[in-house]
């Protein structure tokens, strides 16, 4: 079926209007009417080819809410009518020991992403959620709550669901003291569910304005990293660090900071990171990880706990018109905290 969307033809071309083609609804497919769709600085990343892998054209999109409009004759858990989401992946094996594990986004095989992956029934790349309509397979779509806001659930999807997964991974909960590195659109969700599952939330950014917007938030302290005596004065204290910094920097800055047996989780950096000191870590036993999206059941859960605490994303809704230039105010960092675009106006 053909689908108006829109799609850049190349790294430096704008995002225009554009036809793609959907495959027909196979038996366990679900046909979804995109009604928001989140604006990730991944979609920005890929659009532009800043990570070398980009294939064109390219339709960007995974934060996708939709009314699901027809579903094929093996599907029992989506109806017609339903508020639905879909994330980073529409796809996966279903056999390996992580899809097994629920762990679908590390799937042996290669999970397949929502765009810029090889669409698994008439091949060619997948395409995103700045389009009408999409097509996706029964278990990876996901139900939301009637009594979620569509527009601002929709970058729970990612930004959402990458900012909950390292948090439910590591246990966090009451008693544990957390600092969240850096206010965006994952740090924002950060302390947010950080605050929801009771940690002793402290934000960690060089922006005194942040400060203030993450105590709004529910923040119990702030920490400026660029004031050395508030610094020492946390050192060893934090049994947990959610770095949302998205490029390279110092981590020996935030090392030392961690408890012993303390963990910073990085989900922000995709790229090379400036040289560590051995010698933090060896220090206190602590550890540094890295963390993506979820799986689907462990996003099925966030979703249900946004709906029971009344949690989304703080947000700007734009018209499909506009996400040129709100391509640039993002990476000017001039938005609090994701665009979501309202697809209504494609």
């Amino acid at each position: 079926m053909k689908v108006a969307a829109y799609a850049t033809q190349g790294a430096e071309e704008s995002l225009q209007p554009f036809e793609i083609a959907r495959r027909d609804l196979q038996p366990d497919d679900v046909l979804i009417e995109i009604t928001h769709c989140g604006v990730c600085h991944s979609d920005i990343h890929t659009a532009r080819n800043d990570w070398g892998r980009s294939h064109y054209p390219f339709v960007p999109g995974h934060e996708i809410i939709g009314r699901v409009s027809a579903v094929g004759p093996q599907v029992s858990r989506h109806r017609v009518g339903d508020l639905v989401g879909v994330g980073c992946m529409v796809d996966a094996c279903m056999q390996c020991s992580a899809c097994h594990d629920g762990d679908e986004q590390y799937c042996e095989a290669g999970m397949v992403g929502t765009y810029g992956g090889i669409e698994p029934v008439i091949g060619g790349p997948t395409f995103g959620g700045y389009s009408r309509s999409i097509v996706v397979r029964d278990e990876f779509v996901l139900k939301v709550s009637e009594q979620l806001d569509p527009a601002s659930a929709a970058p729970l999807l990612c930004a959402g669901i990458t900012s909950w997964s390292p948090l439910k991974h590591w246990n966090i909960g009451k008693g544990d003291k957390v600092g969240v590195i850096g206010l965006g659109g994952l740090g924002h969700m950060g302390i947010k569910f950080a605050v929801a599952l009771g940690a002793d939330v402290t934000m960690i950014t060089t922006s005194p304005e942040k400060g203030e917007d993450a105590k709004r938030l529910g923040v119990k302290d702030v920490l400026l990293s660029t004031d050395r005596s508030a610094t020492k004065a946390h050192l060893g204290s934090f049994d947990f660090l959610l770095n949302t910094v998205p490029v390279k920097h110092n981590l020996n800055a935030y090392l030392g900071l961690l408890a012993r047996n303390g963990t910073m989780v990085l989900v922000g950096a995709i790229e090379p990171l400036e040289e560590m000191h051995a010698g933090l870590l060896l220090a206190n036993r602590r550890r540094i990880a890295g963390s993506g999206i979820g799986g689907i059941a462990e996003t099925q859960e966030m979703l249900d706990f946004c709906a029971q605490h009344n949690i989304t994303c703080d947000i700007e809704e734009i018209a499909m018109q506009d996400i040129n230039a709100a391509y640039d105010r993002v990476v000017s960092g001039d938005v609090k905290y994701r665009f979501v675009i309202d697809m209504s106006t494609l």
